[in-house]
């Protein structure tokens, strides 16, 4: 009689056990990372809506040849931000909060109608959470906003 021992088709539980460490191990390292990157990402989101707002702003103000003002919702960036229509009506546009931190910053900022700022300081955010990526925003005299990977 043929003793012959047959064994059945699939995986041990040391095999699951061992697969199933190895990915809590990998998941481990990678979530750190992940955070960063998320983070990073949304910076730099934030950063481009408010360049871009920026951008909107100088030109209506060429456009319209008239001072055009940027301000904050509520006096805070954070909370998004507002291009008043300078000829009445409504606003040109209207950004709600991007959910990052912005600091630092005018309380507003205002291009004449040659596309230049206003005031005589240029304004410079930092747009993203302490500790993690940031991004500057920065505005030359000449109007022109600038993203940098770093704080201001």
């Amino acid at each position: 009689m043929d003793t012959q021992c047959t064994r059945g088709k699939g995986f041990t539980m040391i095999e699951l056990l061992v697969t199933v460490a190895i990915i809590a191990i990998l998941a481990g390292v990678a979530t750190p990372s992940f955070v960063r990157l998320i983070a990073d990402q949304r910076a730099k989101a934030a950063a481009t809506d408010l360049y871009t707002a920026m951008s909107v702003t100088r030109s209506e103000a060429i456009k319209h040849n008239q001072n055009v003002s940027l301000l904050p919702k509520s006096s805070d960036w954070a909370n998004g931000w507002v291009i008043a229509n300078p000829v009445g009506g409504a606003d040109l546009l209207d950004m709600n909060a991007t959910g990052v931190p912005v600091t630092g910053g005018p309380a507003s900022v205002i291009y004449n109608a040659g596309g230049r700022l206003a005031g005589a300081t240029a304004p410079s955010f930092t747009i993203g959470e302490s500790g993690m990526p940031q991004r500057c925003l920065s505005v030359d005299l000449s109007g022109r906003p600038n993203i940098k990977a770093s704080a201001c």
